[in-house]
């Protein structure tokens, strides 16, 4: 598995971060083609290390090619537009290869 991610810091409007990114942002990104899911997380709580963390989004692809077409589509394009227009300061985005899942009870 590869996913795209991305670690936004604290905005400093939370409230117009919030509306622009799940009514706009998010929208946009579930346009992009061939992702497994998609996973958006607040942090509620930091228990130690930097605290400097808002949100994190992740797109799950089920293999390197699938995210290289993600990538480059037009949807993409246009995602990642919009992401420069409202968070290029506080956002920090990259791929991983998911090297090990755990599972517990399996």
């Amino acid at each position: 598995m590869y996913k795209l991610v991305a670690i936004y810091r604290p905005p400093e409007d939370e409230a117009a971060f919030d509306d622009h990114y799940f009514n706009v942002h998010a929208r946009l990104m579930a346009r992009v083609p061939g992702y497994k899911r998609i996973e958006v997380s607040k942090v509620t709580r930091h228990l130690f290390g930097d605290p400097q963390v808002y949100l994190m989004f992740e797109m799950w692809f089920e293999d390197k090619d699938a995210l290289k077409a993600a990538l480059k589509s037009p949807e993409n394009a246009e995602a990642g537009k919009d992401l420069m227009g409202f968070a290029k300061d506080i956002v920090s985005v990259f791929t991983v290869d998911v090297v090990e899942t755990i599972e517990q009870g399996g």
